[in-house]
């Protein structure tokens, strides 16, 4: 399953069932768990460690050293998860620091010539756009959209459940359960149509569309708004999600005014 053609470095760790086509490029220090497909010119470079089922498109490079001036040669890693699908021409850095690393999380999609940055999350069942940008330690939540050229910038995260469309520049953070667009980035909604195929009952959709009406609606601060959503929406699973994220972020978030950032 693994042609002669291609570069394997002795060392490097390949698990059962693995196909690697010719001319793709395995490091040093490499780890490759079963059933994984590595395609023609992808390259996966030292300090990878990828699980099981991962499908590696054309002229990606999995691993990239970091682009970070702060890296100074350290060994460091980059982790990928099971059953993921990575198009042609994705760069992915490794991290800049020994511990920790840049984490893609199992049954991520990621279209063509996306970028991720050194210690970037993603956290599962996300969709990458063709040509998004990830700066360094950005966090993007579980079963997230991020349409086609999406900026996102460095120490930003986007919560769960969130669509951002195509060609924003994300340079705050993205509450959980939202749509956010436009340039500059602002809520455009709830994400109704995704929750609802995925199983959240119309009661869940309408307590998230009550939080966000008193976040993003009233001109108030956040730290009101906050008290209004503990007031006017029952507890639950959802509102406490939303809650625990704005105030993990010290209620810095896209589209507020940091005069009621408060």
């Amino acid at each position: 399953m693994i042609s002669p053609s291609a570069h394997v470095d002795p060392s490097a760790k390949i698990g059962r069932d693995v196909t690697i086509h010719p001319f793709a490029y395995i490091d040093a220090d490499v780890e490759i768990g079963d059933g994984c497909e590595i395609m023609p010119y992808a390259a996966i470079v030292g300090g990878t460690r990828m699980g099981a089922n991962n499908k590696i498109y054309q002229g990606c490079v999995i691993g990239a050293d970091p682009q970070d001036f702060r890296w100074k040669g350290e060994k460091t890693y980059c982790h990928i998860g099971n059953n993921n699908v990575i198009r042609e021409h994705v760069i992915i850095n490794r991290g800049i620091h020994p511990d920790g690393g840049t984490t893609i999380g199992d049954g991520c999609f990621v279209m063509a010539q996306s970028h991720i940055g050194h210690d970037s999350v993603l956290k599962g069942r996300c969709v990458l756009g063709n040509g998004v940008a990830l700066a360094g330690n950005t966090v993007i939540g579980e079963c997230s959209i991020l349409s086609s050229g999406v900026i996102v910038h460095e120490n930003c995260r986007v919560s769960d459940w969130v669509l951002v469309k195509g060609g924003c520049r994300v340079g705050s953070n993205v509450p959980p359960y939202v749509i956010v667009a436009h340039n500059p980035v602002e809520f455009f909604g709830v994400n109704a149509y995704v929750m609802q195929k995925h199983g959240f009952t119309t009661e869940q959709i309408d307590d998230a569309a009550k939080c966000y009406r008193h976040l993003y609606q009233t001109q108030t601060s956040v730290f009101n708004a906050l008290k209004r959503i503990e007031a006017d929406v029952e507890p639950s699973e959802l509102r406490d999600n939303i809650i625990s994220f704005i105030n993990s972020v010290d209620k810095h978030l896209v589209a507020i005014p940091r005069d009621l950032n408060g």
